[in-house]
Parts: structure tokens; C-alpha cells; sequence
């Protein structure tokens, strides 16, 4: 059949198309992001209407896409690692409601923290959860498991989480695609309690998840993701999670690895192939992407003391992204040592477009701010928390998505003034709005500066859920709408922004100021796009 080059990313988008989804549900969030732009641009998901369009946050994707399962057809979420804590109160409960039609959870994590705040294991929500997890190692296995995911859900009753990482998302292999699957018709729930989650339904339901523990690692003994090579060394076992299986054949692409290697690729562990390298192994070395997650579990699985090597004993490093060299060096291999980078060349830091609106609102803040020194700005996650570089080095914070209106009335309620919170217009609807609604329940003396670029420019322009609703929402919230203040963020407006935020800043209690000015990256696109339809 005719292969298909495609990021691993991609191969999961197409494998949920041909999988029979009805839907997907998502914000965007590097690496994950490319599944729902991939969906969005697919013919054949055009063709059939299926569910594309971005969700405002992590949490409301995954309670749309569990809506959708309890009516019957099938579904997937997708979100980077860190979204996953925004979506956890409802992913954590729905491995005890269950789903009606198939439901996949696809999350992207993000090891030595490309784009984010922390390198978080998404095996570890899932072994919480107590559902199935899929890892694949390669992007072919990303397609089948995206694909095959629908039917696993249905069998067990539960949500799946497919998990990948940053290398395996933005790398690209062939795919064999396998056939279309039809969608599955609308159906309701037979149990019609199985979605209330009173106490004492739930605790009938919380019983049911554990009684399914037993089947469910039967299915991934018997998982064609799961497999035992056997070698002649018997002197080591590898135990590969998901992509370092890849790693380790890239160290034997010549030979034979010797020793015997358990390939997992879908959880809960396969206990009869585990128990089968204890029983054959003097020492187990486990590859995973991630946190020692298996590597934990074995020290208290293996009864008979077997040794235990990863990256808790400094067998391979406990941070970082895992690579070829590192496994090498685990299996004291020699490593290819390539021509190092000349001197000449160095790092460019990350900045701020030229030109780019968030620029100007930088520099009238810092000018409003000068006589109270650094420290009273509060900042959010988007391309804005560039201000905390030269030659801004205007903000003092990045913690979680709305972080910024609930740090700086934390702030302010420990009386630090002035207290400043700055705040992308997507990531304000992600999770700013009830933040400024606690400031304006207790009339906080802060300023909210809301940077509307009027799209999620951090991860690719997509379309802001924002746009258009800003200040109708703020009003809606109980700001005074005297205190909603407007600027175009431009170098001529300079003095009027300088103005404006000092006039907020003074004001006794909630006041936001909106820079407003299309982010330029988005200006040139859509330039170039409509100069692509007029060329034709």
C-alpha cells in the first residue's frame, strides 16, 4: 500500500479520521497542537463534518469530548502535558463513569522543556486513572494506536490515553494507512446512572474500575504493542517504554542487540513478561522517556531482589530528554563523536517579533512603572513572558495558565502596590476570567493588563476564543466599565499609554487595560494567503 510521510502528530490526527471519530477537542499546546490543525485541514474529516474547531481551554475539550462519548459516537481530546492538570478533575472521573462511544486522550509531553514549565509524565494520570495507556514507538504504531483506540475504549468501558513525546510528535516516518472506519451512530448510556457520580452510584462504579484491573493487563499481556525478544546475554534485560525502543535499535543498526529486550507499548505493565525477564535476567536496565515510572514500580514488583538500572540509580540521566548516546553510554557502547559547533557560532535567545505590539506595552509599562521598581508585575504563559528578557525585563512571573490575576491579588491582599497582572486575550479565557472575578468580589487593587493579539500566537495563530468578547466579558464580571481602558499598542501612542496605565495603576481597586493590535505574525500570513488566491 502507498505510504504516507507524516509527523507523528499527523499519524495520530489521520489514525482518529479513519478510526471512525466524530470529534476532536482541543487548545493548542505545543507538542499536540498539530492534531487538531492536521484534522482541521483534512479533506476526508471535512467531508465527513467532523468536530474540529478549538476548545477555550484543556478542561472544557475533554468534557466535550466525554459529552460526545456518552452520546455514543467517538471522540479524542488532545492536549500537551500541562494542559492535562487543567483537564484532570474530569479525566480523573471518567475512568469511573466510563464512556458510551470510544474516548482517546492524546497528550504530548514535553521532556527538557522545549515549550514548558515542566517535564511531566502523563503515564503517571493514566496509571492513576487506572485506565490503558498507549505509547507508541514510532509514528506507524502512532496511527494504529490513534486508530485502534476507539475499539479499545469501547471493549474496556474506559477512557484511553494515548501518550507521546516531543522527538516522536515533530518527526516524520511513513504510514500505511489501513481503511476507514464508519462512524458509529448515536446512541445513549444503557445504565442510565452510569454518568451520575453521587456518592453512592459512584462507589459501585469506583468498585467496577478496580475489578477491571485483572482484564485489563491481561490485554496488555496479550498486546501486539507488547513484545519479549529474546537474546543469548542473559546477563542484562531491556525493558523499552514507547519511543527508547527506538533509541536502542538505533545502537544495534548493524547487529543484533544480545540481550533481552520487553517492548511496552501499552500499559498496565504485562506482568507475565516481566516476571519472565526477572526470571531469565541478572539485571534489568529500563529505557523510558519521561520519569522512572516503571523503573519505580519494579524495585517493588521483583521479589528476589533483582537489580533494578535507570535513571534513579545514574544509569541514565534523570532529566532531559532521552537519546541514543545516553542509552549507548548506559550499555557502555562507543558513541559517534560528530564536529562540535565552531565558537562562531551562538545561541539567539528567544524575543519578541519586531514590531510586535506586546513590545510597546512594555516599554509604557515599564515608564508608568519606573519609580516603584521591579517585581510588581505578575505575568501569564504566552509569547508576551518574553518581557521577562532584555531589554524589557519587565515581568516576575510564569507559573501556570491565569496564574497572573490570582498571583497579583494575592499580592495586593498582602499589601504589595502597585500589583500588576499581565495576561494574553486567549489565556484569559482559558483561565483568567474567574481570577478577575475574585479580584472584583473583593474590589483588589490591582491592574489587569489583557495583551489581545487577538489570536493564540504562541502556537500558531489559531483563532482566539477571545476575539471580539473582551471587554463584554470583563463588564459581565463586575469590572467598572470606567476602568476599561483600550490602547493600540504602537510606538506614536506612547504618551497616551504611559497615561492610561498610570490613571489604572492609581485607581483604588480592579481596573484592566486591553492592548489591542493583531499580532503580526497572523497580519503576514493571512497577506500572504490571500495573495496565494489572487495569484489564482
Amino acid at each position: 500500500m502507498q505510504k504516507h510521510l507524516l509527523l507523528g502528530v499527523e499519524a495520530i490526527g489521520q489514525g482518529a479520521i479513519d478510526g471512525g471519530m466524530s470529534g476532536v477537542y482541543a487548545y493548542p499546546g505545543t507538542p499536540s497542537t498539530e492534531i487538531t490543525e492536521y484534522i482541521q485541514d483534512n479533506p476526508l474529516a471535512v467531508e465527513k463534518n467532523i468536530h474540529r474547531r478549538w476548545s477555550a481551554n484543556e478542561k472544557t475539550a475533554y468534557e466535550t469530548a466525554l459529552g460526545m462519548s456518552y452520546a455514543g459516537k467517538r471522540s479524542m481530546a488532545c492536549m500537551k502535558h500541562v494542559g492535562l492538570n487543567v483537564a484532570a478533575d474530569a479525566f480523573i472521573n471518567s475512568a469511573i463513569t466510563g464512556v458510551g462511544g470510544g474516548l482517546v486522550l492524546t497528550v504530548a509531553d514535553d521532556p527538557s522543556m522545549h515549550s514548558s514549565q515542566n517535564e511531566q509524565d502523563s503515564r503517571y494520570y493514566g496509571d492513576f486513572a487506572m485506565i490503558p495507556v498507549m505509547e507508541p514507538s514510532n509514528q506507524q504504531e502512532a496511527y494504529d494506536m490513534a486508530r485502534e483506540g476507539f475499539e479499545l475504549s469501547e471493549k474496556t468501558g474506559l477512557p484511553v490515553m494515548v501518550r507521546i513525546t516531543t522527538r516522536l510528535a515533530h518527526s516524520r516516518a511513513g504510514i500505511v494507512r489501513k481503511s476507514v472506519l464508519a462512524e458509529n451512530e448515536k446512541s445513549m448510556p444503557e445504565d442510565p446512572n452510569q454518568f451520575i457520580l453521587l456518592p453512592a452510584n459512584a462507589r459501585k462504579r469506583y468498585n467496577g474500575l478496580l475489578e477491571k484491573q485483572k482484564s485489563l493487563t491481561e490485554l496488555a499481556e496479550n498486546s501486539v504493542y507488547n513484545k519479549y525478544i529474546d537474546g543469548d546475554e542473559k546477563s542484562l534485560g531491556i525493558i523499552c517504554c514507547g519511543i527508547s525502543y527506538n533509541y536502542l535499535q538505533e545502537n544495534y543498526s548493524n547487529e543484533t542487540c544480545p540481550y533481552p529486550v520487553l517492548k511496552i507499548s501499552q500499559y498496565p505493565l504485562p506482568e507475565k513478561l516481566l516476571k519472565k525477564m526477572e526470571q531469565e535476567c541478572d539485571e534489568i536496565l529500563v529505557l523510558e522517556e519521561g520519569y522512572p515510572l516503571v523503573e519505580e514500580k519494579l524495585k517493588g514488583f521483583f521479589a528476589n531482589g533483582t537489580k533494578i538500572k535507570g535513571r534513579l540509580d545514574g544509569s541514565l540521566p534523570r532529566v532531559g530528554e532521552l537519546n541514543p548516546d545516553h542509552i549507548a553510554i548506559a550499555l557502555a557502547k562507543e558513541i559517534y563523536q560528530g564536529i562540535g559547533v565552531p565558537e562562531l557560532v551562538t545561541n539567539r535567545p528567544p524575543a519578541l517579533c519586531q514590531g510586535c505590539g506586546h513590545q510597546y506595552s512594555y516599554v509604557a509599562m515599564n515608564e508608568a512603572l519606573a519609580e516603584h521598581g521591579r517585581g510588581h508585575v505578575f505575568s501569564d504563559i504566552g509569547c508576551y513572558t518574553l518581557g521577562a528578557l532584555p531589554p524589557y525585563e519587565a515581568i516576575s512571573s510564569c507559573v501556570d495558565m491565569g496564574a497572573s490575576i490570582t498571583m497579583a491579588k494575592g499580592a495586593a491582599d498582602a499589601g504589595l502596590f502597585p500589583s500588576v497582572a499581565v495576561i494574553g486575550d486567549s489565556t484569559f479565557t482559558h483561565s483568567g476570567i474567574t481570577g478577575l472575578l475574585d479580584a472584583v468580589n473583593e474590589n483588589s487593587n490591582i491592574t489587569v493588563v489583557i495583551a489581545d493579539n487577538e489570536s493564540v500566537s504562541m502556537t500558531g495563530g489559531q483563532d482566539s476564543s477571545a476575539f471580539g468578547k473582551i471587554e463584554s466579558i470583563c463588564k459581565g464580571v463586575g469590572v467598572d466599565p470606567a476602568h476599561i481602558r483600550v490602547v493600540v499598542p504602537l510606538s506614536k501612542n506612547h504618551e497616551e499609554m504611559v497615561k492610561i496605565f498610570r490613571e489604572e495603576i492609581a485607581h483604588e481597586g480592579v481596573s484592566v487595560v486591553i492592548p489591542r493590535r493583531e499580532c503580526i505574525q497572523r497580519v503576514s500570513r493571512r497577506k500572504r494567503k490571500v495573495n496565494r488566491h489572487e495569484k489564482h
